[in-house]
């Protein structure tokens, strides 16, 4: 199986569909309810929600999702009956599998019950009509990147004494994201300077996101947050939830995470771990939904959101 742990909750929706190809008698029959082994449509409908819920035990590599909602309808047109399967569920991973389940299982349990009356029915078409969720249904696109910074607090690397791990972590991490890294620095756990470093940033050389490393604990040099809050105009605390929730579903220690997040001017904040585990979890926790600020701070909401569902 794939691991994807890594990986947060987010609303996951696909619909499917089949065909079963049978005469016009046995079209008929089927519409009348007068088949011998009983109501086709009702047995299909149940076996092809059992079968959406029983993926996992049949395909190798599903994992075991959990399903919020399984709907499974049939119509019945001139030479076949369309099946159609809609599944849901809020995890890591998409059901479009467990949609195209459905249909197989109700297809299956139609066409047993229909054998005896139509030596030539056959069944095919199984494919996936649409999926919805994960990742790529929360991406903004931009004309140019937006420019980055990545600050790494430490008073031990800032004077050489050891090597950065979360900063580099963090600017791989974002190699694959719609920014441009073009600030990549070391300071030292003073607190003055890290303001009056954030202050230039944000309002002198126009960069419109930094990620700080370190800093965020409970040691008596870790001021990061004091010193980020001294400069931020308004606070975005859902950023540094959603970090910490990620976060403390992998270990209880991110709970100890002081970190603060918010905005000067035009430009995002964000208090990041120093571990480069811990930094890596609280990136993958943040994207791709972060980048959705820029278009709430010019006024244009949430209009252009991909994360609607339908059924």
């Amino acid at each position: 199986m794939i691991d994807v742990s890594e990986k947060f909750n987010t609303l996951r929706y696909a619909m499917a569909e089949g065909f079963l190809f049978c005469g016009p008698e046995t079209l008929q029959k089927v519409a009348e309810k007068s088949v011998p082994k009983g109501d086709v449509f009702e047995v299909a409908r149940a076996a092809g929600i059992t079968a959406a819920k029983r993926c996992s035990d049949m395909v190798v590599f599903c994992h075991p999702v959990p399903l919020d909602w399984v709907e499974v309808n049939f119509e019945i047109e001139s030479e076949h009956i369309r099946v159609v399967a809609r599944v849901r569920s809020v995890w890591k991973t998409g059901v479009e599998v467990e949609a195209i389940t459905a249909v197989t299982g109700a297809l299956l349990n139609a066409y047993d019950m229909l054998k005896p009356l139509d030596q030539e029915m056959s069944f095919g078409g199984v494919k996936v009509v649409k999926k919805k969720g994960g990742k790529g249904s929360f991406t903004d696109r931009f004309s140019a990147p937006v420019k980055t910074a990545v600050l790494v607090m430490s008073d031990s690397t800032n004077a050489g004494k050891r090597k950065d791990k979360s900063g580099l972590v963090i600017k791989k991490f974002l190699a694959d994201q719609s920014v441009s890294v073009d600030c990549y620095e070391i300071l030292p756990d003073d607190r003055d300077t890290i303001s009056s470093r954030l202050k230039k940033l944000a309002d002198e050389e126009g960069f419109q996101l930094v990620f700080t490393t370190g800093g965020t604990g409970l040691g008596p040099r870790d001021i990061t947050p004091e010193a980020t809050l001294s400069v931020l105009d308004r606070t975005v605390p859902g950023i540094i939830e959603a970090i910490r929730k990620h976060g403390k579903d992998m270990t209880p220690y991110a709970m100890l995470s002081r970190g603060e997040a918010g905005v000067r001017g035009e430009c995002v904040i964000i208090n990041l771990p120093g571990s480069s585990k811990g930094a890596l979890e609280s990136m993958q926790a943040l994207f791709p939904g972060l980048l959705h600020i820029y278009p709430m701070m010019k006024g244009k909401g949430h209009g252009n959101r991909k994360d609607k569902t339908d059924g």
